[in-house]
């Protein structure tokens, strides 16, 4: 990663550095290279003590389990093994039986693991509005996939008591109760249909033709175009099923924060490339 251009105004600059944040390569091969570091360096010294490890980009989760002699000197030797990479460290918490993982609070408590959901003090809830030309599938997906998690990850009182807030919380958004209470029946359905155990058998890879199509709330819908299909196409294609594939049109922030290299008028890719190539022979010699 020695070639990361990036422009601020009119002006091209060249990171010597580190990376920029928000770069597409950037959590990728930072994850890989230190994963190289846990597959070669701290799993095999720590594997008697780490009962479980996962780690997700920067956030590690782990159950460690003391050594009988030396649990003061191994666990030191665990987090300094941890910053043997880079230069950034790692904030580590005490063992403890308590902890907060991502979105999700875990605590054992007779002998038995329990996990309920974690929220931030300052979450701003900025949910999708009513008045958004989001794709309707976009809010269905929002209430299917965050009720699904609530389920999976509380138990039924705190379930009750955080699904009560997630729906006051789109109140506020603007939604109305009226129309929240048939979607949300439907979230439900969907979930527990994933959730319970289905003797239905499906077709062996089945062949999909996928139809992209930018969302307009008043241009042609989902459904105009599965009838259009079914009406016209459907027996003279070789497809078991066809799925449509909606994206949101372009908004102020695409056109505003874009994240691609502009190359300076009248200068295009193989000619800079040729340049900085003749650049570094040059410099090598």
């Amino acid at each position: 990663m020695e070639n990361n251009i990036f422009s601020f105004g009119e002006t091209y600059w060249l990171q010597l550095s580190g990376t920029a944040m928000g770069t597409p390569a950037a959590c990728a091969y930072a994850t890989i290279s230190y994963g190289h570091h846990e597959n070669t360096s701290i799993l095999p010294s720590f594997k008697s003590q780490l009962l479980y490890y996962k780690r997700y980009i920067d956030d590690i989760f782990g159950i460690w389990i003391p050594p009988r002699r030396n649990r003061t000197e191994t666990w030191y030797n665990f987090k300094k093994e941890l910053n043997n990479w880079g230069r950034l460290e790692w904030v580590t918490e005490e063992p403890t039986t308590t902890t907060t993982f991502l979105d999700l609070n875990i605590s054992i408590s007779h002998s038995k693991i329990h996990t309920s959901t974690f929220q931030k003090e300052m979450n701003l809830y900025l949910y999708i509005p009513p008045s958004s030309s989001h794709p309707p599938s976009c809010f269905k997906g929002l209430l299917t996939g965050e009720l699904k998690r609530y389920y999976i990850q509380n138990n039924s009182e705190d379930f009750e008591n955080i699904l009560l807030k997630f729906i006051n919380r789109l109140i506020d958004r603007g939604h109305s109760l009226d129309k929240l209470k048939p979607l949300l029946m439907q979230a439900a359905t969907v979930i527990d249909s994933q959730i319970a155990p289905s003797n239905e058998t499906e077709t062996e890879n089945p062949s999909t033709l996928y139809i992209h199509w930018t969302y307009h709330p008043h241009g042609i819908q989902r459904h105009d175009l599965r009838k259009m299909y079914h009406n016209t196409l459907k027996d003279d294609l070789p497809f078991d099923r066809m799925q449509v594939a909606v994206s949101r049109p372009k908004n102020l922030r695409d056109i505003l924060s874009k994240a691609k290299l502009e190359l300076p008028q009248g200068l295009n890719i193989e000619q800079y490339i040729q340049k900085y190539s003749k650049h570094t022979s040059t410099d090598s010699s």
